[in-house]
């Protein structure tokens, strides 16, 4: 397994890898927020998923497809102060999200969030200007397929990328999310 760190904005760490390890515990949570269901999943080396929905049940199936050989322990206790910095960050992102981070995805997509860990709130970016900032201009499809990727929504805020002509497109968890999103960060 290939491990890196990089740096996000806010300075903690990020751990990118390019592969799971078999049979590793990640614990989980969900809990309510005003945009719906939030799940997240932390590893031994940081959080790994956080993703939203309408249905708990839901989540914890595509959290089991997302790590198919790792053993998934729902635990709340654990992760309750992870879980508060993502409800607090939904309702007001400009308090950021200090989290660390266990990225999974290939050498491509972690191009791409890492681009994406570098937009500020309030700000986006179009999937073009991603692709032209990875020195990828013609990759615009790629791009959007990483963003599809990332099981990390919010800390990998690839709800700030928007289409050319400036409208939002696709969103892995609903367009109204990433509206909702956007109008709270103020852009």
């Amino acid at each position: 397994m290939e491990l890196n760190t990089i740096e996000k904005s806010s300075g903690a760490p990020i751990s990118a890898r390019t592969n799971d390890s078999a049979l590793e515990e990640i614990a989980f949570a969900t809990g309510e927020t005003e945009l719906g269901t939030v799940l997240i999943a932390r590893s031994g080396v940081g959080v790994c998923s956080i993703i939203m929905g309408s249905d708990g049940d839901e989540l914890s199936n595509d959290l089991a497809e997302r790590f198919p050989e790792s053993r998934l322990v729902r635990d709340n206790a654990k992760l309750a102060d992870d879980l508060h910095q993502v409800q607090r960050f939904i309702e007001t992102p400009a308090v950021g999200l200090d989290l660390a981070f266990d990225v999974r995805g290939t050498p491509f997509q972690r191009r791409v969030w890492t681009v994406l860990l570098g937009v500020p709130a309030g700000s986006t970016i179009t999937y073009a200007a991603l692709a032209s900032r990875i020195g990828e201009r013609d990759a615009v499809r790629a791009v959007a397929r990483a963003c599809a990727a990332n099981a990390i929504a919010l800390g990998i805020p690839c709800h700030r990328v928007i289409r050319s002509d400036g409208t939002l497109s696709g969103y892995r968890w609903g367009v109204e999310r990433k509206r909702a999103l956007l109008a709270r960060e103020g852009t």
